[in-house]
């Protein structure tokens, strides 16, 4: 609960250092920051992190993973892309085709995948994947999850999914979150906790068209005590 007192962008830069530190590597964390918040919110987040840890969350990432991981994190972490609407469908052909070629080829051609993700702006980006899946008849996630499953892949995918529709995937992380014998505590908290203020309304509408059942009702059941309350009084609802 304590991470709810602090600032959004210290938050985040909290949840981005205990994501690195941890065992398992959440990479998980770090995607979502660096593709769902504006440049201007991920820019104070990297400020909020180096006011606190006294390094850059760029240096953190990089000295924790290797090859094109690193290149990907780092890239994602560092950009400051561009905030503006316009859409280039030339350009979105020919990196549709790009990324077909570099998805093929494997681990031959990632320096694409990462140039791509990391520079181009979320409008550019978001028409690219739907130029991908209507040339191809697949989207690039599946794609990509079709032919790797190793740490690059599945951060690229994460990335595409985070700049592609934020609200769907912030439904499957909180659904994957409880579906799962034993409830992810830690997925749950971060999606409700961070997006509170911003756009839980629109994911809570997400939800309930994807599983019939309404976020309140699913967090009420497979949640307890003072945590329970917690999480319902900031979707709204009081027991």
């Amino acid at each position: 609960m304590y991470r709810w007192i602090l600032e959004p962008a210290e938050r985040e830069a909290l949840l981005a250092n205990i994501a690195i530190k941890s065992a398992d590597k959440n990479y998980q964390v770090i995607v979502e920051i660096s593709c769902v918040l504006s440049p201007e919110e991920l820019f104070a987040v990297r400020r909020a992190y180096h006011n606190k840890y006294k390094r850059c969350l760029e240096e953190d990432v990089a000295a924790n993973t290797s090859g094109h991981l690193r290149q990907l994190l780092v890239g994602l972490v560092s950009s400051f892309r561009y905030g503006g609407s316009e859409i280039n469908a030339k350009l979105a052909q020919s990196e549709a085709d790009a990324l077909h070629e570099a998805i093929k080829n494997k681990n031959k051609s990632n320096d694409e995948i990462i140039r791509i993700l990391t520079t181009r702006s979320k409008t550019q980006l978001v028409a690219t994947f739907n130029r991908y899946r209507d040339d191809h008849g697949i989207a690039i996630t599946k794609k990509l999850s079709d032919e790797g499953s190793d740490e690059f892949h599945k951060a690229a995918n994460l990335a595409i999914s985070c700049i592609n529709d934020h609200k769907k995937y912030y439904e499957k992380v909180l659904r994957n979150a409880m579906e799962h014998l034993g409830t992810a505590e830690d997925a749950l908290t971060r999606v409700i906790v961070t997006r509170a203020e911003k756009d839980l309304k629109e994911i809570k509408e997400v939800y309930y068209k994807r599983n019939s059942v309404h976020l309140e009702h699913a967090v009420a059941k497979e949640t307890s005590g003072d945590y329970k309350k917690f999480l319902l009084s900031l979707m709204g609802k009081e027991e």
